[in-house]
C-alpha cells in the first residue's frame, strides 16, 4: 500500500491536507484536490504530490478529477472522499444550502465510487475512505442539511462495505467530533459543543485513519468517546435526544444572553 495511487478531495486544509501528508509520508504517489487552487498547490508542493484543484460538486467535477489522477497516478488505489461544507442552518436553510450540501457532503461519494468501483473489482480490490462526523452518528444541532447529509455519507459507506467487502474494496467512515479546522472556527455558538471532548489536531485524525487501516476496521472514531454516544442513542433514543434538546436550550439562552 506504500505506493498507493491516492486522491484526497479537500485537501486544501484541515483533515484532508492532515490525510494527503500522512499518505504521503508512508511512500503513496497522492492527488490533492481543492476549489482553493492557492492552498492545494502549496499542499501539493509540501508532499511531493500533485495538485489537481477543482469542483467536486458536480458530476462531470468529480469525473474531471478521476480522469486526470489516473492519468498522472497511473491508476487510483485509494480514494479518501473528504471534500464537506457546513451550508445553511435551521428551518430556515435555503434550497441551495440543501442542495449544495448534499452535492459536496454526499453525491460526490456516490459519484466516485460508480467510477471507481467497476475498476476495482476488475483490478481485485481499492479503498474508499469517507470523512464523515460524528453528526453522521449522531446529529448536528443547528444544522439540518450536514447533519442528514453525513448521516447519508456513513449510510453509503455501509452500503459499499456490506456489498463488496468480499471483492477485495474495503471501506472506512471517518467520524470525529470537534477538529482545529476553519469549519470548527466558524463555528459560533456550537463550536463549544463541537469541543466537549476536546478538539482534535487534523493529524490526529490522520493517524485514527491509519491505525483503522491496519486493524481493518469500517468505522474510524478520533473521539472514542463518540461509540458511548452512538450506542446511547441506539438504545435509549429518546433520553439521548432529551439531552440533546437540553443542550438546545442551552445554546439559545446562551446566544439570548449575548
Amino acid at each position: 500500500m506504500s505506493a498507493a495511487g491516492v486522491v484526497v478531495t479537500g485537501a486544501g486544509h484541515g483533515i484532508g491536507r492532515a490525510l494527503a501528508a500522512r499518505w504521503a509520508a508512508e511512500g503513496a504517489r497522492v492527488v490533492v484536490n481543492d476549489l482553493d487552487t492557492e492552498a492545494v498547490e502549496k499542499v501539493a508542493a509540501e508532499i511531493g504530490g500533485q495538485a489537481v484543484p477543482g469542483d467536486i460538486s458536480t458530476e462531470a467535477g468529480v469525473a474531471a478529477l478521476i480522469s486526470t489522477a489516473e492519468e498522472r497516478l497511473g491508476g487510483i488505489e485509494v480514494f479518501c472522499a473528504n471534500a464537506g461544507i457546513d451550508r445553511g442552518h435551521g428551518l430556515a436553510a435555503a434550497e441551495e444550502d440543501w442542495a449544495a450540501a448534499l452535492d459536496v457532503n454526499l453525491l460526490a461519494h456516490v459519484r466516485a465510487a460508480r467510477l471507481l468501483v467497476p475498476r476495482w473489482l476488475e483490478r481485485g480490490g481499492g479503498r474508499f475512505v469517507v470523512t464523515a462526523s460524528a453528526a453522521g452518528l449522531l446529529t448536528m444541532l443547528g444544522g439540518p442539511a450536514y447533519s442528514v447529509t453525513k448521516h447519508g455519507a456513513v449510510a453509503f459507506a455501509e452500503w459499499l462495505s456490506a456489498t463488496y467487502r468480499h471483492r477485495g474494496v474495503r471501506v472506512h467512515a471517518i467520524c470525529p467530533q470537534g477538529v482545529k479546522t476553519r469549519m470548527l472556527a466558524e463555528a459560533g455558538p456550537y463550536q463549544e459543543l463541537l469541543s466537549h471532548d476536546s478538539a482534535l489536531e487534523p493529524e490526529d485524525v490522520a493517524e485514527a485513519l491509519w491505525q483503522a487501516i491496519a486493524e481493518d476496521r469500517f468505522l474510524v472514531l478520533p473521539h472514542p468517546e463518540v461509540a458511548d454516544y452512538y450506542i446511547g442513542r441506539a438504545t435509549q433514543t429518546d433520553r439521548w435526544l432529551s439531552g440533546m434538546n437540553r443542550l438546545q436550550q442551552q445554546i439559545e439562552r446562551q446566544v439570548e444572553q449575548g
